[in-house]
């Protein structure tokens, strides 16, 4: 399979937030994720806000808009790996940010979820040494398996699943 070609500091797929307040958006995700502005891709509308904005994390390029008066509520729900997990969640947590699920080991590696003051998830990961030995873990991870049996296969994963599956209904339009 072939990877089309992409400009430099460009990914295949880039992510696209449109949120209230896109500024302070760029600057959570520049000041907790290291990221640096490319202020040659900014744009902005004859409203006067922010058409386009883009931050680079890493491999990945990450655009932001400012939602106008009359869009919907978009909340971005995205994942990003990172060098220290708790460091990250500090810095997170700094800006405003809400924990969703505490940092927690799956299969070898951690992973946190937050909330940002924009109302978007993120799925914040340290890449660990995967412990993924198919006969062993056979019966702790079962994807079709009823959601009220995880629990029973590891409280960790009962853990993971319940936090999102109960915070994902919270996210409120912060207009409304």
């Amino acid at each position: 399979m072939s990877i089309p070609a992409a400009p430099e500091g460009y990914a295949t797929v880039n992510p696209f937030i449109i949120t209230l307040n896109a500024e302070e958006e760029m600057r959570f995700v520049v000041e907790v994720f290291d990221g640096v502005e490319r202020p040659e891709a900014r744009t902005v509308d004859e409203d006067g806000l922010l058409f386009q904005g883009e931050v680079a994390v890493g491999t990945t390029t990450i655009m932001f808009a400012e939602r106008k008066p009359d869009w919907p509520f978009t909340p971005s729900l995205l994942q990003v790996y990172v060098h220290d997990i708790e460091a990250t969640l500090e810095r997170a947590l700094s800006r405003g940010a809400e924990l969703i699920t505490r940092p927690t080991d799956f299969f070898g590696t951690r992973f946190v979820r937050i909330k940002d003051p924009g109302s978007n998830m993120w799925w914040i990961w340290q890449h660990g040494e995967m412990d993924w030995d198919e006969k062993a873990n056979a019966d702790a991870w079962d994807g079709d398996a009823p959601a009220e049996s995880w629990g029973a296969m590891s409280p960790d994963l009962a853990y993971i699943r319940n936090t999102i599956v109960e915070a994902l209904p919270k996210l409120k339009d912060p207009l409304a």
